[in-house]
């Protein structure tokens, strides 16, 4: 191995950055077209949990755009992996070490997808040994491009993106999702709801964990907890909540990595008093 010191954001003079940018959105314009044209649809894990030929459309997509600019590079995809908690987390333990590993969401929030409902994204992340360093999410519905680079900032449309102000949990907007796994994942996220939903100024559910953290990231919501997800959900979305100023751990206050499956990210203000009011519900997740 040589000892040459390598750039972290180009090989060969192309950017990384760039190429997520440009995968992210041709996916997404793809998925838009396809909006309506959904005919034969395959059931996942649960049936709250609907995937359509365009999930794995946009994943063949964006495996083979990235795939032309880094050959060699390692792609950890929602649709290469089968349902399961277990499955997922055994995938990510197989691939977390490979110097550079993409982490890709073809669509976060299909079962929006299915229903018309215009609240899903593309999520992308690139991790260099194990640590994100470039994160996209793209919300076609809206044309909008969240995009964070470790240490240079997050953005949106190309404007510097920040953490929303709220000190005290009553002013806060909180989002959270209602996880497909009903047996363990569910109960806990409906323990929280029913704890923090009288502390808050309201909740949001709205079917998009990696839009989710990019509205923590943009100031949209205070915060956002969510419990059973994968790395693909949240790994591009904790960046830039991250770049945005705000925190990301887990449920249980740990720091994020990309193995964690219940999250907690806010601007960072509010952090501490959510993540009691979860620990005192007993409803971490854990």
């Amino acid at each position: 191995m040589s000892n040459e010191p390598k750039p972290i954001f180009t090989v060969g003079g192309k950017s990384f950055t760039a190429v997520a940018i440009n995968t992210a959105a041709k996916a997404g314009e793809w998925i838009k077209l396809k909006l309506g044209a959904h005919a034969s649809l395959t059931q996942k894990s649960t049936p709250h949990d609907l995937v359509t030929e365009v999930d794995k459309g946009s994943e063949t997509m964006i495996r083979n755009l990235i795939k032309t600019h880094f050959p060699h590079h390692s792609i950890l995809g929602e649709e290469g992996v089968a349902p399961g908690a277990d499955a997922s987390a055994k995938a990510l333990q197989e691939m977390q070490d490979d110097e550079y590993l993409w982490i890709v969401d073809p669509i976060d929030g299909t079962t929006n997808f299915v229903h018309g409902f215009p609240f899903f994204s593309v999520s992308i992340a690139l991790a260099h040994r194990g640590e994100v360093i470039v994160g996209v999410v793209y919300d076609p519905n809206r044309d909008e491009l969240f995009v964070a680079e470790k240490g240079k900032g997050a953005y949106v449309k190309g404007k510097p993106m920040h953490v929303s102000g709220e000190v005290k949990l009553s002013d806060a907007l909180i989002a959270t999702g209602f996880p497909a796994d009903s047996r363990h994942a569910l109960p806990a996220n409906m323990k929280g709801v029913q704890a923090v939903a009288p502390k808050v100024r309201n909740i949001r559910v709205a079917g998009s964990a990696a839009l989710h953290l990019a509205y923590v990231a943009a100031g949209r919501l205070s915060g956002f907890w969510e419990i059973g997800l994968n790395s693909w959900d949240i790994a591009a979305g904790a960046l830039l909540v991250r770049e945005a100023g705000g925190q990301v751990t887990d449920t249980a206050g740990q720091p994020y990595t990309l193995a964690v499956r219940h999250v907690l990210a806010t601007n960072g203000a509010v952090h501490g008093e959510l993540q009691t009011t979860l620990a005192e519900a007993g409803a971490t997740g854990f």
